[in-house]
């Protein structure tokens, strides 16, 4: 079952461009983990400075290995200097509903 890690970012707005940039490098790092498949990032248009990370693992304990890595110890410490804070939640997925097809 697919494991879906939500992360709230909260970058220094004055750092969005850089962070941005950094977070892409990274991402593309993280991807070629064998059990990512696949991430997202966005950026809240409520609070200045708020991203989300959305990220899918194969299982948690998969997740769980990587997240203490020496490799994505590195990825959190490129990604330090933008951070204020924020928050880490890992949640399973139940369900997910595809676009319904367009009616004639």
């Amino acid at each position: 079952m697919t494991h879906r890690v939500i992360l709230r970012m909260e970058v220094f707005p004055e750092l969005a461009g850089d962070f941005e940039r950094t977070w892409g490098e990274v991402g593309e790092a993280i991807s070629r983990e064998p059990h990512n498949l696949g991430q997202t990032l966005v950026r809240d248009t409520e609070e200045q400075g708020v991203y989300w990370v959305l990220t899918d693992w194969t299982d948690e304990p998969r997740f769980r290995a990587f997240e203490t890595s020496p490799a994505h110890v590195e990825h959190r410490q490129r990604l330090r200097p933008y951070r204020r804070g924020g928050s880490m939640n890992v949640t399973e997925l139940v369900r997910h509903i595809h676009p319904a097809p367009p009616t004639a």
